[in-house]
This record gives structure tokens, sequence and C-alpha cells, in this order.
């Protein structure tokens, strides 16, 4: 994502800062994982493990210092959603999800359909740049379809 964040030319967003964002929130990521709707885990359970890999990354591991409270600043600023660039990196995380969706369809050969993922993704966009690439994402993955339905119909 963050990487993502820094393809951005929005000149009303701080993409350095966007990228941190990114950068930590991953860290809770990284110990619970990547919880996704179809994991049948509540938003407030996910909260929960998230805002405990956070506690101990910066507690336990960090020990609380001042590179600690940076990181506890910039995970409060995208878990409260009130600053454009917690905004952005959030859509980011919604395209990440349905980035992945597709690279593993592609990947199956078309043998998995991952239109949940889409569909609790894709629509949920916010930002206009996010949404132009969601929708670039889109039309790639109906091309995909498309030539899986042709190779289909063609080998009957």
């Amino acid at each position: 994502m963050a990487l993502l964040a820094l393809c951005s030319s929005d000149p009303n967003l701080d993409v350095g800062k966007c990228a941190l964002l990114a950068v930590v929130h991953d860290l809770a990521e990284a110990q619970v994982g990547d919880i996704a709707p179809s994991d049948g885990v509540s938003k407030q359970e996910k909260r929960r493990l998230e805002a405990a890999a956070m506690d101990n990354m910066i507690n336990d591991m960090l020990g609380g210092g001042v590179a600690a409270q940076r990181i506890k600043s910039l995970w409060d600023e995208y878990e409260a959603q009130e600053t454009a660039e917690a905004r952005f990196v959030k859509d980011l995380d919604l395209l990440e999800m349905a980035l992945q969706a597709t690279e593993y369809e592609k990947a199956s050969g078309g043998q998995k359909h991952l239109d949940p993922f889409m569909e609790s993704s894709i629509p949920r966009l916010r930002h206009p740049e996010v949404k132009s690439w969601g929708e670039d994402l889109t039309k790639d993955r109906d091309q995909f379809w498309d030539s899986q339905s042709t190779k289909d119909s063609g080998a009957t």
C-alpha cells in the first residue's frame, strides 16, 4: 500500500504521510493477518486484535519510546479516519484487497471466482484517484473473465 500511496498525483495529499500510514496499518496486519469480511470475524473483534497487536508493538517491542509514540500517533490517525490521508489509505487497503483477489483469480486460471472480495471493496472507494484505479482494475478483471468464457466456449 505504501508504494501505491507514493503513486498518487493528488496535490492535496501529503503522500509521504500516506506512505507512513500505510506502513503502520500493515504492521498490525503482519501480526494478526489480513482479516477479510469472508473470515467471519466481527469488526469489533478485528479492531480488538489489531489494537492488541499495535499495543504489543508499541509497548512490548519498542518500549514506548519516541519511535513507538510516532507509530501510535499514525495508528490513531488511521483508525480515526478523520484526515484526508487516513481516508485515502483506507481506500488503498480496499483496492489492495481487490487487487489480490484479481491476482488469485488469474493465478487459478479462472478456477476461483472471488466476487465477494470485489463487491466488498470496489464500491466502497471514495477518493477519485483510487476510484479510477478501481475502475481500471474492474475493466482488466472483466477482460480476464471474458477471455475465460471464450476459452470455455471454444473448448466445447
